[in-house]
């Protein structure tokens, strides 16, 4: 059977689009940046979907070309840089769409890039001497950490730049994990990626309240006032708890899901396709429940951390870690026992080098179950029995690092119908020097000499609904407050849920005093017993939106920010809420603002979601050297479109393996109750509640 029209590319198929590519340049440098699948186009999709869902699908069902989409640069004499995008018709093996991109965008950086910045650096005699001006301690040496170099002031030339952060980190130890964030240096080299060559030093000011947006007071013993704050558990061995238990995930009958072609992943009465680009990360397709569909995809589009500093050169200090990144090479490979726990499904992808060859990256997706708690519960007060159910988790997740900052992305079905997105950012504050004994109103001193900047952390998840097919209308419901009425409402306990129709193509704010609710319907499907169409819902996270002042370069590069929803309707590979290019852009083009203003009809469409959400990260000293997740969900859930709790038929059983802690017991410790484990099984043991232990969960 050929690959189903979503699965990654092959290796195979990396080699024909790059050989595809090299054919159609044999006298050129070819520098290769990515090459990955692209989409096949909605239409013949859709068909190709109904032959798969009505059990029709052979090897000689017609299916959707199969492409390669090729970002890479042609290098012409004198060092002039070409982007070019292609894509491949991988069984014809020739090019099927090409464009050699405008010069005034820049396409996604690459590791090899920020490589030749540091390289950069060491030979450079303008960075060496920026350098000398400081005196640091022995054994103390320079770390150069690379960085997108944001949105171009007004008026600055456009050119492909490239910035790094610097820092000293302490070698006494002979550990190459030493933080080094807790050292940094007011210095940045700004690097011509054309070129190879430091342009410029941009020298930081270190003040703080009182002091000007450019003074620079900082003294030559620039780190003498920093203080070490290590993370990694080896350097801080004897600081590390020794009194927590060990907690193991046992699934002693296997797992409940069921991997198949490579891709396809079914699990209680889910089936959807997994898949993995280098820009969104890990996608989500064809999503159906017992057979009925859901949604078409489902991928975070993107994330834009913008921060808060308004003395030069911060205020080009915002990255978009998708629209920028070489998302794939920043990929964790996860890790058994550590990333996840349990019983761990792992997906590789495959990646390539700079000459266009394939590599495997492995086990960049973990798939597992998880307990969540309980799902529902009832006692019947009149004879105490209880009826208690678990709710449980199929997950998909994948980590990604960028410099200082971690991020994890898990996709969530549970069993009553809900699909959610958690973004978790973790990882280290990005910070700069700030002399000593001094506050800063642009952030907060997380360590001696450590200013951690104010910024914010904004995602936008692209959701391509296709309720019970792919024609989907949204309705905006709110709840609102009535007036006493003699007639209708005389004692005003009354409130209105009002619903309005969204009609055209366009976006609105999070209005959580209205208990705002979204809407996702099928205006030709409805549900037998309340008669209202079929639908998921969602409640938009009253999150704060980007706080740059609407006339800066930070708030137009990043327009999906101003907006909780936009509703758009669906354009093939219109994937990306900031827009195809975002690396050093000066406004979003082609994103989901241009995309909203089209003023199209999306009643009763194939449509397309927006959501964006995010945090305003004033960091705290607990932030340091490592911060403690914080973490935000977006949640789909069935409205209307079951004709019961989709989980009333769950099994109700007791968990046999769980024992009951002994207060007071002197056996044992680090079980959080300073007792010991009672070794007897759950159901020789009393429980406190209605009931007695052996009529929980059904009797059983």
């Amino acid at each position: 059977m050929p690959a189903h029209p979503f699965d990654p590319l092959s290796v195979h198929e990396f080699s024909i689009a790059r050989e595809v590519i090299l054919k159609e340049h044999p006298d050129d440098v070819v520098d290769f940046r990515e090459i990955y699948l692209r989409e096949p186009e909605k239409a013949p999709m859709k068909q190709f979907l109904e032959f798969e869902h009505t059990g029709k699908l052979t090897a000689e069902t017609p299916r959707p070309p199969r492409l390669a989409k090729v970002q890479y640069d042609v290098i012409r004499p004198g060092k002039r840089f070409e982007y070019h995008e292609a894509a491949v018709d991988l069984q014809k093996e020739s090019i099927k769409w090409h464009e050699i991109v405008d010069t005034a965008c820049h396409a996604n950086l690459t590791v090899w890039e920020f490589r030749t910045l540091i390289q950069a650096c060491e030979r450079s005699d303008m960075f060496h001497e920026a350098i000398s001006k400081f005196e640091l301690p022995e054994n103390f040496k320079v770390i150069i950490e690379p960085w997108p170099y944001g949105g171009p002031d007004k008026g600055e030339e456009n050119r492909r730049f490239f910035q790094g952060l610097c820092f000293a980190q302490d070698t006494s130890s002979g550990n190459e994990d030493s933080n080094f964030y807790a050292f940094p240096l007011p210095v940045i080299p700004v690097m011509d990626a054309r070129t190879q060559e430091i342009v410029r030093i941009d020298r930081l000011a270190t003040g703080g309240k009182g002091d000007g947006l450019e003074d620079q007071t900082y003294s030559k013993r620039i780190i003498d006032h920093c203080k070490v704050a290590e993370y990694d558990p080896l350097l801080i061995k004897d600081r590390i708890r020794q009194d927590l238990m060990p907690l193991n995930v046992v699934q002693p009958a296997g797992v409940s899901f069921k991997i198949t072609d490579g891709h396809l992943i079914e699990w209680q009465k889910w089936r959807f396709r997994l898949g993995f680009n280098p820009r969104e990360g890990a996608t989500i397709h064809d999503v159906t429940y017992d057979g009925r569909q859901i949604l078409y995809r489902l991928a975070m589009s993107e994330m834009t951390v913008p921060y808060a500093d308004p003395r030069p050169p911060f205020p080009r200090k915002q990255a978009f870690d998708f629209g920028d990144g070489g998302l794939l090479e920043c990929t964790n490979n996860l890790t058994l026992g550590c990333d996840c726990l349990g019983q761990i499904a792992y997906f590789s992808t495959n990646k390539l080098t700079r000459d266009g060859k394939c590599i495997e990256s492995p086990n960049v997706v973990c798939l597992h179950e998880q307990d969540d708690g309980l799902l529902w519960k009832h006692v019947n007060w009149r004879t105490g029995k209880s009826v208690a159910v678990r709710n449980r988790l199929l997950i998909i997740q994948f980590a990604i690092t960028l410099a200082n900052y971690d991020y994890i992305f898990a996709v969530k079905f549970d069993l009553a119908g809900k699909i959610s997105y958690e973004a978790r950012a973790t990882g280290i504050v990005s910070v700069v020097n700030i002399d000593p004994g001094k506050t800063s109103e642009y952030g907060n001193v997380v360590n001696p000499g450590i200013l951690a900047q104010n910024h914010q952390h904004i995602f936008c998840l692209r959701i391509d609904p296709a309720i019970d097919g792919h024609n989907n209308s949204v309705l905006i419901e709110e709840s609102h407050p009535a007036d006493i009425d003699p007639k209708t409402n005389p004692s005003g306990n009354l409130y209105k849920v009002i619903q309005t129709s969204f009609p055209k193509s366009g976006a609105f704010k999070a209005a959580p005093h209205l208990n705002r609710i979204v809407k996702i319907i099928n205006p030709s499907h409805h549900n037998p017993i309340s008669g209202k169409p079929v639908a998921y819902k969602f409640a938009p996270p009253p999150t704060q939106l980007l706080l740059a002042h609407p006339d800066s370069t930070q708030a137009n590069r990043a327009l999906f920010a101003q907006n909780h929803v936009w509703i758009t309707k669906y354009k093939d590979q219109e994937l990306y809420a900031a827009g195809r290019f975002t690396l050093q852009s000066q406004r979003e083009l082609d994103g989901v603002a241009d995309a909203a203003a089209r003023n199209e009809s999306v009643d009763n469409e194939d449509i397309v979601i927006w959501a964006t959400f995010g945090l305003t990260h004033n960091p705290r000293v607990e932030d340091f050297p490592v911060m403690p997740h914080e973490s935000l969900q977006f949640s789909l859930t069935p409205a209307d479109f079951f004709t019961e709790n989709p989980a009333i038929d769950v099994p109700s059983e007791r968990n046999l393996s769980s024992k009951q802690v002994i207060h007071g017991s002197k056996q044992g410790h680090g079980t959080g109750v300073n007792g010991s484990i009672n070794e007897a099984a759950n159901g020789d043991v009393p429980v406190n509640g209605t009931g007695s232990a052996g009529e929980c969960c059904n009797g059983h």
